[in-house]
Order: structure tokens, then sequence, then C-alpha cells
């Protein structure tokens, strides 16, 4: 019987994984960028093939080339032979394989990079766009324009958030609080460039104390119109972010769940709770399953739940989050994507829309561009 039948699909196994990573240079000044608490040079993407059918379908993550041997040593030999008609089982036999050997980090990047080849093997072998296989809630995701990296010129500044903003993306951030005293040019620098319209996002990544990040969430707010402060503190200090969401001012939304693991770890800031908006990574968090989950704790909480970054799988996985807010739209993903993907989205009216015209994700490889930022794995004969 043809894989592409329901019926068909659940003799269908999965009978190979491959596992590749890209190492991309960044664009910054000198070749850098940075944020509140890093600097980088490079971003390097784990991408996942799962075989099943004679179909193929991948999934990937942001992460250290360590990723990819923890795909190969944990957990390639459990997915291997198991049904791809439910990717929530394995899925489940994955995070029980991992117990000891590490789920937060490495162990959960891993695992959410496979447990999305897993969902588009299966949408693939069904000859569906992930969109139509997944509970839908929404046929686009909202988008915000993200990169204002703290290294940046004014006028490389504001020319990439007014870009966003010329291309119809209605909200833009940028990086915060490395320097805190150079951030009131900048923000008037945007500010200017913008107009009173366009949203403003600033995130920290974790830079600030508290009683630091309440003076400046007042300073973004009165002075800027700023509305979401993204990871004020680290998103460790539970407390801290629980007193900021209740004294800083009411339009100043906090954000922070891009470090999210595990459920937990969604539960530890929705209890309380921490945020105003809650976030998730995809690519972090345990893929689409664990986008799932997450979609169930953030509605049953009444919490709106935001994508952080990954966008050409985030702009699926999220149309099945009831309580969905928009998608980071984050410069160095967007790179990186293109270079390395056919089929990519791009923002129409500030919302990036699931192409329902490709089976899956709707992305293919582009092997020969992606060959020569390789840095583990064989290209495919």
């Amino acid at each position: 019987m043809p894989a592409g039948t329901a019926t068909g699909l659940g003799g269908c196994t999965v009978d190979a994984v491959d596992v590749h990573a890209f190492e991309v240079p960044t664009d910054g000044p000198g070749g850098r960028e940075q944020d509140g608490t890093l600097e980088w040079d490079a971003t390097t993407l784990v991408l996942v093939r799962v075989h099943a059918g004679g179909r193929t379908g991948l999934g990937y993550t942001y992460g250290d080339t360590s990723v990819a041997a923890f795909v190969h040593s944990q957990l390639a030999p459990v997915i291997e032979g198991g049904s791809a008609a439910s990717p929530p089982a394995l899925w489940q036999r994955m995070g029980e394989r991992i117990r000891n050997a590490g789920r937060p980090g490495v162990g959960a990047m891993a695992l959410s990079a496979v447990d999305v080849a897993l969902w588009d093997l299966k949408a693939r072998l069904l000859d569906l766009p992930m969109v139509h296989l997944l509970p839908a809630c929404h046929d686009r995701v909202p988008v915000y324009g993200s990169g204002g990296f703290t290294n940046y010129s004014l006028d490389r500044l504001t020319g990439q958030l007014s870009g966003w903003v010329e291309q119809g993306v209605p909200r833009v951030k940028l990086k915060t609080s490395r320097d805190p005293e150079a951030d009131p040019r900048r923000l008037t620098a945007v500010r200017e460039a913008l107009g009173d319209g366009p949203e403003l996002f600033t995130d920290a990544n974790g830079a600030l104390g508290r009683k630091e990040a309440l003076y400046w969430a007042r300073r973004f707010h009165d002075e800027w119109d700023v509305r979401w402060f993204e990871e004020p503190v680290t998103t460790a200090d539970l407390e801290g972010l629980r007193m900021l969401r209740d004294r800083a001012p009411e339009r100043l939304e906090i954000a922070a769940g891009e470090y999210a693991f595990t459920a937990q770890d969604v539960v530890n800031l929705v209890d309380g709770p921490a945020v105003d908006c809650l976030q998730a990574d995809v690519t972090r968090c345990g893929g689409i399953t664990g986008v799932l989950e997450i979609a169930g704790l953030s509605a049953a909480r009444h919490l709106d739940l935001s994508a952080h970054c990954a966008p050409a799988l985030s702009a699926h996985a999220f149309c099945a989050v009831r309580r969905l807010r928009h998608l980071e739209y984050f410069h160095d993903h967007v790179r990186v994507e293109h270079l390395l993907f056919d089929g990519t989205l791009s923002p129409v009216d500030g919302a990036l829309r699931p192409d329902t015209g490709r089976p899956g994700l709707g992305l293919d490889v582009k092997w020969a561009d992606a060959e020569p930022y390789r840095v583990h794995g064989t290209r495919p004969s």
C-alpha cells in the first residue's frame, strides 16, 4: 500500500538517520556580533534527516556540533526501527533514553531536531504540508524583526530596523544592556528613524541585576515607548522576573522562555507568573511535540506564547498555538536558513504564511551551497 495513505503509514518504520552541521560566519562588524552577555562570530546549524518509506524528513537546531554527536550516540539508535506514524511516541522514547545522558541543554536540542524531522517525515509520507498535519488554529504567524546587535553602528542599527518596517513588519527589536549608558543614544536614534507607529522591543539577554533592570524598564517605557523587555535579568532568576513583571510599567511586557528545555522549565515561568508573555524555541523545547505541550500550558495560564527564532520551522509549528502572539524573525537565522534551504518564507503583511503547496515543512537542503560551511557529516551521494 502506498506510504502516503493513513493505513500504509502505520507499517512504515524509520530505517536510517543522518546528521550534518554547518557553521556560517556572521556578517556583523569585523565578523562579530554582540548582545548583552555574549559575543560570537558564527552560527552553527545541526541538521537531522530521518528516512522511511522512501521519504526523508528534516529537522534542525542551532547549537554546538556536540549536538550532532549526541544525536548519533543517544537518539538515532532509539528511533531506528520505530514507527513513523507517531512522532510523540518516539519523543517519549527518546526522553527516557537520555535521562542519564542529560536532558536539558544539548540533550533537549538534539531531541528537538530529531522530533521536528519525524514530524516532517510523517507529513511527507502523507503528502501534507506540516500546517495541515498539526492541530492548526492559525494559517499565518505574525513576526517581529530582530537583530540590532550592540556592536552595530547607529547607521546599521537604524537601517536594519527601518528596513523591516518598510517591508511591512510593524514591530522590531534591538539588543541592549551590554553598555547601558550607550543605550539612550541608540534608542533615540531608532525611535527617530522609525517614528511613533512601530512597536519597539528590547532584549537584555539577562545582562542586568534586578534593581538596574527595573530602572531601565521605566526609562525604556517612559522615554522611548518600549513595549517589550526580554530577559531583563537571567531566566534563572525567577524571583527577579516576577518582581519586574509586578513593578514595571503596565504597558511594558516582561518576556522570557527561550531557554526552557523541559516542560518543568515552562511551569516555573508560568506559575506565579514570572512573565507577561511566554516564549518557546522549537529547536530547544522538545521540537514540535514540545511546542504542543507548551501551547497547552500557556492557554491554561491565559498567557500568550511567542516563538523564539528558527522562522522556517516556527512558522508551521506555532500555527498550532491557540494563544499565539508572534515569531522572532531573527537576522542570523534568516540568513542561515535562506543560505541552506530552498522553500524558506519571507514576511508578507507582517506575517509568515506556511506554503501549503509543499509537503512537510516545505524545505529542501541546498547541498552545494551548504558544503563550504560543513563542520560535521558527509554530503549525501
